[in-house]
């Protein structure tokens, strides 16, 4: 089929990218003719595992192109699908403009049937407006529908091939079969419904997914208090099949593109609508204030940080991205400079350029020991697996005092501890540190 895809952030680079890996003849739009360029020369903007070979292979083969231009290509497209961006704006509500753009520019040029789907996270009822938008202009046969997106960054590939499910909103059979030909090659469960019903699945699933990541941390917190662990909690919660393990690793808390902002978003909608979401309201406090209290713990440790000098191991949201939206380690970094720290070293493996926008007044290092040399604390912020495998030995010889925050709670604690560091881990209880995470034994 000939499909555009019109924004090429993380969602709509990969789903076209991907479209076209299965056969599809894909054009992905964007109004930035410096970003296209670069894909034109099968150059991704964005960390993505897999993603570049991807975008060489299809380019090569002749399904994959980019435009800046949506009215060049819209006569020959079947299935358009809108991927641009949805912010938060200041009350929290899903920022709409570019969805709206797209649909005016898709009416002010469309002449031929056609399926527009939204891929972009939105609030229950865009449809029906991209619908009345493209209307004013085009009175032919369409139809809008609503697919979102299950992508995680850093596995944004190997989920498209390997999806959970595949959601399709339709009002009609033909938008629903249109879409279930565009996924036809894609094992895995296709769940069609109403769009009300797709563009709430969505939402649904990301603040269910945030309120499990704040749940475990408050158990984390109470685990502190009585002396337990939280990493033997959590696993014998997640035995149960109700439960499952996922989710459930404490920390500093959620963060990136998704979850904050579609948060926000389904508590603005349940407000607007005439309902208070308590729960949800609850889930952003204590991912708020998780940070907090990290850093209140690491105070008290180092008796004060005011002059101190920290190194933050890890800038992106999670790891296996460049992505630093809404990102944990960056609210830490505000956090230690509003306390007086002294000076902030920073290193991440592929996140530093995007960090270097976002936050200033911080050195951005190409090594972590380098990062480390002369601190008196190191605060793990994203859990790269690189950092559990550093040489901690020659680290503690670099510092100037052996104390480690793992945010992350992705270190060995006991070896550490045995190289003379004190670790800072979360919802670990001082008894709890003195013998190793048990798991289940079979007798």
């Amino acid at each position: 089929m000939k499909i555009s895809v019109v924004g090429t952030g993380y969602v709509g680079l990969v789903t076209g990218t991907c479209l076209a890996d299965i056969g599809h003849y894909v054009t992905c739009v964007d109004i930035d003719e410096a970003k296209i360029a670069k894909m034109q020369r099968a150059k991704s903007p964005i960390f993505e595992e897999g993603l570049e070979d991807m975008m060489k292979k299809n380019i090569e083969v002749d399904r994959l192109h980019f435009t800046t231009r949506l009215s060049d290509v819209l006569a020959q497209t079947e299935v358009l699908f809108i991927a641009v961006g949805t912010p938060s704006d200041a009350e929290g509500k899903a920022d709409l403009q570019y969805v709206e753009a797209v649909a005016h520019e898709i009416g002010k040029n469309l002449d031929h049937e056609i399926v527009v789907a939204n891929k972009s996270t939105v609030p229950v009822g865009t449809a029906r407006m991209v619908e009345s938008i493209i209307r004013k202009y085009y009175h032919g046969p369409f139809e809008v529908v609503s697919c979102p997106e299950f992508l995680r960054e850093g596995t944004a590939v190997y989920d498209f091939y390997h999806p959970d499910r595949v959601v399709i909103g339709a009002r009609t059979k033909r938008g629903a079969d249109t879409m279930l030909k565009v996924f036809e090659p894609i094992k895995g469960e296709k769940v069609v419904t109403s769009v009300e019903s797709s563009e709430m699945i969505k939402y649904a699933s990301n603040a269910f997914l945030a309120t499990k990541i704040s749940f475990i941390n408050e158990i984390a917190n109470i685990c502190e208090r009585v002396g337990a662990d939280i990493d033997e909690v959590a696993y014998g919660m997640g035995l149960d099949t109700r439960i499952g393990n996922k989710f459930l690793r404490a920390g500093l808390g959620y963060g990136g593109s998704c979850f904050p902002k579609d948060v926000r978003a389904l508590s603005q909608i349940a407000g607007t609508n005439g309902y208070e979401f308590k729960l949800l309201k609850s889930v952003i406090a204590v991912n708020n204030d998780q940070r907090k209290f990290l850093i209140e713990k690491l105070e008290r440790v180092l008796g004060g940080i005011r002059g101190k000098k920290i190194a933050v191991f890890g800038l992106a949201f999670k790891n296996n991205t460049d992505d630093v939206r809404e990102s944990a380690a960056l609210d830490v970094i505000e956090l230690l400079q509003g306390r007086g720290v002294a000076e902030i070293r920073a290193f991440d493996p592929q996140a530093m350029e995007n960090a270097k926008r976002e936050v200033f007044n911080v050195q951005f290092v190409s090594d972590p020991y380098d990062a480390a040399t002369g601190a008196d604390a190191v605060i793990i912020a994203t859990e790269w697996e690189m950092f559990s495998k550093l040489d901690w030995a020659r680290m503690k010889e670099v510092m100037r005092q052996p104390f480690i925050l793992d945010g992350r709670n992705i270190l060995d604690v006991h070896a550490l501890s045995k190289l003379g560091f004190t670790c800072i881990s979360v919802g670990k209880g001082k008894e709890a540190l003195e013998i190793p995470v048990t798991k289940s034994v079979k007798v």
